[in-house]
């Protein structure tokens, strides 16, 4: 496999970084493991502890990198905003201004999420937005949009999907996929293959 220049720009810097004595080698190799092992299950752990615990979700609504600490989690570089939804209230994130997104808590954002179609138009017509996706409202479901900014993040906590009263934490964070957190899908539900493929 041939050496791109980027590659060739990352061995640079990881050595002279070495040589400086700024990082060493190992320091470096284990926070691009930490950058691998960021995923959505990250998020789905945090949902998960949300819907068997009520005082837990509280202080996540209130205070989510705090929660986020709690349970064992990296608290993150960025004030995590965290909206629930409800029959009443669908929440559903976008970063008008480039792809400001939580990845320490749900890995790299998707392409859709960083195209300037998603990020005009979910503004512009988000019922419509959420429809191609698969996610159909009733019209009495309030649709809030948040838009993400350089120093705020925003995770959503879906609903908890009908009959799962007897599944345990691990059970249900395999109901909570990366699109259900931004909002564009509901918990427990396929992704649309259109929609929310990278």
């Amino acid at each position: 496999m041939p050496t791109t220049y980027f590659n060739l720009l990352e061995t640079s810097l990881r050595e002279l970084l070495a040589d400086k004595g700024i990082l060493s080698l190992e320091q470096v190799d284990a926070q691009v493991a930490d950058m691998d092992a960021r995923t959505p299950a990250r998020g789905a752990k945090v949902v998960a502890r949300a819907w068997v615990d009520p005082a837990y979700k509280a202080r996540l609504l209130a205070d989510g990198n705090a929660a986020l600490e709690e349970i064992g989690l990296d608290r993150g570089l960025y004030k995590l905003v965290v909206v629930e939804n409800t029959p009443d209230v669908h929440n559903v994130v976008v970063c008008t201004l480039c792809s400001c997104y939580p990845r320490w808590l749900l890995g790299l954002p998707p392409d859709w999420y960083k195209s300037r179609e998603y990020r005009s138009r979910t503004v512009r017509e988000p019922r419509v937005v959420l429809s191609e996706f698969g996610v159909d409202l009733p019209v009495t479901t309030t649709v809030r949009v948040h838009d993400s900014t350089a120093d705020m993040r925003y995770l959503v906590v879906p609903a908890r999907p009908a009959g799962t009263d007897g599944l345990d934490e691990v059970a249900l964070a395999k109901l909570v996929s990366r699109d259900a957190m931004i909002g564009t899908a509901l918990a427990g539900a396929a992704p649309c293959p259109t929609a929310s493929g990278d």
